[in-house]
């Protein structure tokens, strides 16, 4: 039996779906804070109607339309002149080096570097349902003809690369151009890689596994972690090599733990890793900034091998 001092409230809320169901130009005002119209000015605005549950082994799903082609363009424009030559974490070190495996050139964002990027981010994070602080900074990769890279897996193999932030769990894949041909996400040892249909649009990489092809302001997730943190082999993944046209995407890599350094309990300037120095004379300082010597957003990791200590904290 319904209280008596309940009733007004539910006759209101009857009288709103009422007018709602009768009157459809009202209803579009009532829409989820999700709904680009209910919120446009929203920065963790996010359209369930709009992912795709790709597969489940690798759990993975598919955004459309999850960028704008404005916020597309801008990412490209961020990067388009300071592009280097991709490099690969390797497996005994965790020392960034260069190899065949991996052929596109790119660079790093700083973590809210601008407006568009920390809407971005906060989208991001509404969507994975994991902390901004656990990912690491946009990476930005172009392709361009025959350029690629082998399947491979996000989570670490060496020690060192985990002591920050744990493993990767996560990756969102952002495509910010279409490919006239090739430059797929193949996924090689996923379930559904024999029951995908492919006609002859797709490139001949494409056949060995379950595949996504690039759409501008597509985003794709999957894990690389089971959820129990298990490391999930179904997760390996690369990029097609480009055939026709080029491929720019956005990487943004998401860890177990925050990605962000601890505030120091102290003014002492110190490497934070054992292999700091190492790292710093094979070049990390000026390669990969973001985690050597810090930004805005996050403190380095080696700012002390990296010469980046201030005056106070030497003293």
């Amino acid at each position: 039996m319904i209280p008596s001092n309940a009733l007004p409230l539910l006759l209101v809320l009857l009288s709103i779906l009422i007018v709602s169901l009768l009157n459809p130009s009202h209803s579009s005002t009532l829409r989820l804070p999700s709904d680009r119209r209910a919120a446009p000015n929203a920065a963790q605005f996010f359209d369930p109607t709009r992912v795709i549950q790709l597969s489940w082994i690798p759990r993975a799903f598919l955004y459309k339309r999850f960028l704008s082609n404005e916020e597309c363009d801008h990412l490209i424009a961020l990067a388009k002149d300071k592009l280097e030559k991709s490099m690969v974490a390797d497996n005994d070190s965790g020392k960034s080096i260069m190899s065949e495996v991996r052929t596109s050139s790119g660079m790093f964002l700083e973590k809210r570097q601008d407006e568009i990027v920390s809407r971005i981010e906060s989208r991001l994070a509404a969507w994975t349902l994991l902390p901004e602080e656990n990912g690491e900074s946009i990476q930005i990769l172009h392709y361009e003809n025959g350029e690629k890279y082998e399947p491979h897996f996000d989570y670490f193999h060496d020690k060192a690369n985990q002591e920050l932030g744990g493993h990767r769990i996560a990756t969102v894949l952002m495509y910010l151009s279409n490919v006239s041909k090739g430059g797929e996400t193949i996924f090689p040892n996923s379930e559904g890689k024999l029951s995908q249909p492919k006609d002859e649009t797709w490139s001949d990489c494409a056949k060995n596994g379950y595949a996504v092809k690039p759409a501008k302001g597509d985003a794709l997730l999957f894990f690389s972690l089971h959820p129990d943190a298990t490391t999930d082999t179904s997760s390996l993944h690369g990029s097609c090599p480009v055939i026709e046209g080029e491929k720019w995407s956005a990487t943004k890599w998401i860890h177990v733990r925050s990605f962000e350094k601890i505030e120091r309990s102290s003014d002492t300037c110190a490497d934070e890793n054992e292999l700091c120095a190492l790292w710093a004379s094979a070049g990390e300082c000026e390669k990969n900034p973001n985690y050597m010597v810090g930004s805005n957003a996050a403190v380095g990791f080696c700012r002390k091998s990296c010469n980046a200590c201030s005056s106070q904290e030497i003293k």
